[in-house]
């Protein structure tokens, strides 16, 4: 079974994503920030990173930046989600190491379509 993080400070958010994925066959792990999702990928292994960009402590390009620079996280497909919708963050998405970037919201099938072709690319 894939396994994906989500990272995202909102537990409304966190709780759609898991539903959404978990109902398409992933295992779903959580973290609320940056740094926990950090000490996560450190801990366990993922096929698949859903990012949200603004987050306390540690935001979403902090983490993929650092993520990237880590030999658990540099092949993890990660997909950036935020209502953040200018050119300028799609950039920096990219930037700091993302695959793919949407904009919030976003409809379970996407989201569970885009994890089932990016996690199934990984493991």
């Amino acid at each position: 079974m894939a396994r994906v993080l989500v990272v995202d400070d909102a537990t409304t958010v966190r709780m759609y994503y898991r539903d959404v994925l978990e109902t398409a066959g992933f295992a779903v792990e959580e973290a609320v920030n940056g740094f926990e999702a950090l000490e996560k990928a450190i801990e366990q292994r993922f096929d698949l990173l859903v990012v949200d960009v603004n987050m306390p402590k540690m935001d979403g390009y902090a983490f993929l930046r650092q993520g990237r620079r880590m030999p658990e996280l540099q092949a993890v497909p990660a997909v950036m989600i935020s209502t953040e919708a200018g050119p300028q963050d799609r950039t920096r998405a990219f930037a700091a190491g993302a695959n793919l970037y949407l904009t919030k919201p976003v409809r379970p099938e996407t989201l569970a379509g885009i994890a089932t072709l990016m996690a199934g690319a990984a493991s």
